[in-house]
């Protein structure tokens, strides 16, 4: 396996760097293909639509809320303590918000995620229950990232999509983090004291691989559920539509082709 190799290759070349220098090593070049995929392009380029940003906000509902539960019920476990931070981190709410401010109080019914999303989830609770300390990597590389991001994609996203004001983008806001270099100093410092064994930290970068590898998916699968939509919509340009059919059930019937392609292929990868 790839990023196994990967992962051991840079802990054999680095016994002494800090855990969170050889998770920034040992993912530099996955990091990399994140970042060209088709849905980050258009946001590096200022072209997020709504309808990007809003299928986004429903998968990272679901990650937070995994991750996020598991972090909550790991909280005294050595490996988790000393990077949990739920007052300055957590994006659940900040989530909710956003969710119910574009798709109203009945938000939970209308959230639709691609296959990648349920497999990142799943992921997220299967190391909760049995190797918790593997969550140290779920968690630097989304929220430092989030973290560092934040600001800079926050107003991308306003500007790309017209919002007049910050409402529906509580997500890139981190109220409890007064600087966020000094937090990341004091996170990577954290993290740095969790105590693992050689194979233990082998494991951790392992999982950081996979963290972005699960990310990799989820864009991917995002950018083939907008595709399908795209092309849904632009045949409803092409054909009258009735006047007893509601426009809403236009909509569902969109969301259910896209649901059903991401799901396609769902057997594709292992872990």
């Amino acid at each position: 396996m790839e990023t196994v190799s990967s992962a051991r290759k840079y802990d054999m070349q680095s016994p002494g760097s800090d855990l969170s220098e050889q998770i920034k090593a040992a993912t530099k070049d996955i990091h990399v293909r994140a970042e060209n995929t088709q849905l980050m392009l258009s946001y590096q380029k200022g072209q997020i639509t709504l309808r990007q940003y809003k299928l986004l906000l429903c998968s990272l509902y679901e990650i937070y809320k995994a991750l996020e539960e598991e972090m909550d019920r790991n909280a005294s476990h050595p490996g988790v303590a000393p990077i949990y931070f739920p007052q300055e981190l957590a994006r659940l709410e900040t989530l909710e918000r956003d969710l119910e401010h574009f798709f109203g109080q009945e938000w939970r019914k209308r959230v639709i995620t691609p296959a990648a999303t349920h497999r990142y989830t799943q992921r997220l609770r299967k190391i909760g229950e049995g190797n918790p300390k593997l969550l140290v990597a779920h968690a630097y590389t989304r929220y430092l990232g989030d973290l560092s991001g934040g600001q800079v994609l926050g107003k991308i996203t306003q500007k790309s999509i017209g919002l007049s004001s910050r409402e529906g983008l509580s997500f890139f806001s981190f109220p409890g983090v007064s600087s966020p270099n000094r937090f990341k100093q004091l996170y990577r410092s954290r993290m740095n004291s969790i105590e693992l064994t050689k194979e233990e930290r082998e494991g951790v970068l392992e999982e950081a691989i996979m963290a972005f590898e699960l990310n990799i998916q989820v864009f991917d699968d995002l950018q083939k559920m907008l595709s399908v939509t795209e092309e849904a919509y632009g045949d409803q340009k092409k054909t009258k539509t009735p006047a007893f059919i509601p426009s809403s059930s236009i909509v569902q019937l969109s969301l259910g082709i896209c649901v059903a392609l991401a799901t396609v292929g769902i057997g594709i990868y292992v872990f």
